[in-house]
């Protein structure tokens, strides 16, 4: 028997127990900010010999300099061409897609205006891409194509001049595949040909076979072998996770991800397996995954939770899912569907499905998710893989104040300002009667110059 919990809105302590079910703390653990720290200095300092001396530490993969974990184009459209056809046409495929929904964004709101005032002054907003990024790509057992095309390809339609890769390739035995390390291998490591492949079709420009704090390191402040880039985003473990919040400021970073997260809002009306199934999909990710069903009846709950038990026994993650659903996941039921999209939008959740007969009914109910997903046919994996909207979503209720990433995260703004005589002659006085009231003369008679006596 599952132990997960149910409560209800209409229990006096529900807020309290609702409470410890969100709970998570983004703190990494000390010994972890620590050796983050230790690393970052080292690659700043002794560069590719230091990148070089944690791949072979870490990864059990040995070379002879940093130029020799660097992939060709040649070995990522090797990649492509060996993929079976299946597995080609499906990544073509949502590659297309991803690449056509960030079009759209990009003529959306990532172009650049002006206009002109009666007098002549021009202003406006000048859009520009980065020169550089570098996505930072899950390597070895945990291998994301899809986060390859869910990073690479907005970067590549915001006109980004060039896509560095990171793709830790551990040799088996080593730390990263949960060996005991030590010894090292000339051996090219676990590649994935199906990353590789992506990193292709993506339009990645330069790929290098290495993870860890030691790659963050390596693209915030440069190598000999490694450009310095731009901003980094990507998902990976703690040890990313801190060196990212590490060389923030340096660099731009995505965001710092928390465990992966899907509420179903539900009325009642999708059949409870669906649900079921979709609550596995994120549970399966990791222990600290959470899943929650929020649903006014009470009978629908109980019929999803049957569906819960009665297929879990036939999930291969099943112990990695149930440790999730019982240590963060949750079936509440409520009220009303009005409640449970007012839960909603105090939850925040990275992944929310309205698993409604009605859900444009709803949608406009809520505000703060990463995406979301209408109707039951639209399940949450969906968008993982080929919807075309971005997967790089905001996780832990920070949904509240950040955005998937996007178009826009590999673009930055300038302002366009170009005052005529006529207009210097209005904004003058303006800005020269604040400056002086700021008590900054120099602003003010700089100002004030301009002005016809």
């Amino acid at each position: 028997m599952l132990n997960l919990r149910t409560l209800r809105t209409a229990d006096a302590d529900f807020d309290a127990q609702f409470q410890r079910v969100l709970h998570w703390s983004a703190e990494t653990d000390a010994a972890i900010e620590s050796r983050v720290a230790e690393i970052l200095a080292d690659v700043r300092a002794r560069g590719d010999a230091a990148v070089l001396d944690y791949t072979a530490r870490f990864d059990g993969l040995r070379a002879e300099s940093l130029q020799a974990l660097e992939l060709t184009r040649g070995e990522l459209k090797a990649a492509f061409d060996g993929l079976p056809a299946e597995q080609a046409r499906a990544l073509t495929q949502a590659a297309e897609r991803v690449r056509r929904y960030h079009e759209r964004q990009k003529q959306a709101n990532g172009e650049s205006w002006s206009y002109r005032d009666e007098d002549g002054t021009l202003l406006g907003q000048k859009v520009t891409p980065l020169d550089r990024v570098g996505i930072y790509v899950p390597g070895g057992k945990a291998a994301y194509p899809s986060s390859v095309l869910m990073n690479a390809i907005p970067a590549q339609v915001a006109g980004v001049g060039e896509i560095i890769m990171v793709v830790p390739t551990p040799v088996r035995g080593s730390v990263a595949t949960g060996g005991t390390g030590g010894g090292g291998s000339s051996d090219k490591g676990e590649r994935n040909e199906l990353v590789l492949a992506a990193a292709y079709v993506a339009g990645v420009h330069r790929a290098f076979t290495i993870g860890g704090a030691q790659a963050v390191a390596a693209l915030a402040y440069g190598t000999a072998t490694v450009p310095r880039v731009d901003k980094i985003t990507g998902p990976g473990n703690a040890y990313v996770a801190s060196a990212k919040k590490h060389v923030f400021g340096q660099v731009g970073i995505d965001m710092i991800a928390g465990p992966s997260e899907i509420l179903v809002l539900a009325d009642g009306t999708t059949p409870p397996d669906w649900v079921a199934m979709d609550l596995f999909s994120q549970a399966e990710h990791d222990e600290m995954a959470q899943s929650i069903l929020l649903c006014p009846d009470a009978g629908y709950i109980a019929q999803v939770r049957e569906a819960i038990e009665r297929l879990l026994p036939g999930m291969p993650r099943r112990d990695v899912i149930r440790a999730s659903l019982e240590g963060r996941g949750a079936l509440i039921q409520t009220k009303s569907m009005e409640e449970a999209c007012e839960i909603s939008n105090r939850i925040a959740p990275e992944h929310l499905e309205v698993s409604s007969s009605e859900p444009h009914r709803w949608e406009p109910l809520l505000r703060h998710a990463g995406a979301i997903f209408l109707g039951a046919y639209t399940s949450e994996s969906l968008g993982d893989y080929c919807a075309g909207p971005n997967h790089v979503l905001p996780t832990s209720g920070t949904a509240r104040f950040s955005s998937p990433l996007g178009v826009y995260d590999f673009q930055k703004r300038s302002s366009l300002i170009e005052v005529s005589e006529a207009g210097a002659q209005v904004l003058g006085p303006i800005a020269a009667t604040l400056a002086y009231g700021e008590g900054l003369q120099a602003h003010a008679q700089a100002a004030e110059f301009r002005l016809k006596r």
